[in-house]
């Protein structure tokens, strides 16, 4: 019976498959969620300064829009439309575009155009704004 039971642990042995128990594969995840939380605040700031380079180009581009309908009509527009700008819609709308650009002051020798995004993007409740005027002087008026 002793032979039976010893060829009987020695069959399983050599069936039995080496494998990770459940606690170390835990332990191995818990540890990888750690490293995330730690990189992750890190990749924040990185985030908005890549989604303010759609502020940026969008109102280079009322910039230059501005500048042809100057030279054309002598004065600058008050209207994105006239202009020919298409507000493409925003995260609100279904779309994809993180700010909402308005002009805020146009006269017969200046205007201001501004970005302003839509949502709050570090969570700091600023929602970060960009504003050009027609010397092309780019600023950031509230920080995110």
């Amino acid at each position: 019976m002793f032979t039976t039971t010893k060829k009987y642990l020695q069959k399983i042995k050599k069936a039995a498959v080496k494998a990770y128990s459940l606690t170390e594969i835990l332990i191995v995840l818990c540890i990888i969620g750690i490293l995330l939380l730690m990189v992750l605040p890190n990749q924040t700031s990185v985030i908005s300064q890549a989604k303010a380079i759609e502020a940026q180009a969008m109102l280079n581009q009322v910039y230059g829009l501005q500048k042809s309908y100057f030279y054309r009509h002598s004065k600058y527009s008050n209207s994105l439309e006239e202009l020919g700008f298409e507000q493409e819609k925003t995260v609100q709308e279904g779309g994809q575009a993180v700010y909402k650009v308005e002009i805020i002051e146009a006269s017969n020798d200046s205007f201001m155009a501004r970005a302003t995004s839509v949502s709050d993007l570090d969570g700091d409740g600023n929602f970060n704004t960009w504003e050009i005027d027609n010397k092309k002087v780019l600023t950031e008026v509230t920080k995110e």
